[in-house]
């Protein structure tokens, strides 16, 4: 791992079809219907972390529905968000202003958006990204 920090991973109880294809009419269908599926599991304490990198596939222009039901399950005030996602040609479409919109009160960082067939080479490109955000940060301090 690059940065050495906690991972979590956000689960849905319901677990998604194996077969891409209806894995992603269901995710349109989650969509369509502003769903908030339930997770298998939180974090314990949200107060236990300042920053966080949210990394999550682009699905259908934004995030996917479980990433809204973790994010709207805390509150980031004085917490700073780095999204980063995965796309096949959309970049990080509406999910910043999405984000801005579901923690109105966290510091988003300009996100990273990273193309899933070049996912395996991407990590000097991660890298780069996170010491800019890094340096900006030092610099806040």
């Amino acid at each position: 791992m690059i940065t050495g920090c906690e991972l979590f991973r956000i689960n849905t109880v319901k677990k998604y079809p194996d077969d891409y294809t209806e894995a992603t009419k269901v995710a349109q269908q989650e969509l369509r219907d502003n769903a908030r599926p339930k997770l298998s599991e939180y974090l314990d304490n949200i107060d236990d972390y300042e920053i966080i990198i949210l990394c999550y596939p682009n699905w259908w222009g934004t995030m996917p529905m479980p990433v809204f039901t973790f994010l709207e399950k805390y509150d980031f005030t004085e917490k700073t968000i780095l999204p980063v996602c995965t796309h096949e040609g959309s970049g990080l479409g509406h999910s910043e202003s999405d984000i801005r919109k579901t923690c109105p009160s966290a510091r988003l960082e300009k996100g990273l958006a990273v193309k899933g067939s070049n996912v395996y080479s991407a990590q000097p490109e991660i890298e780069k990204w996170l010491q800019k955000f890094i340096n900006n940060f030092k610099r806040r301090k």
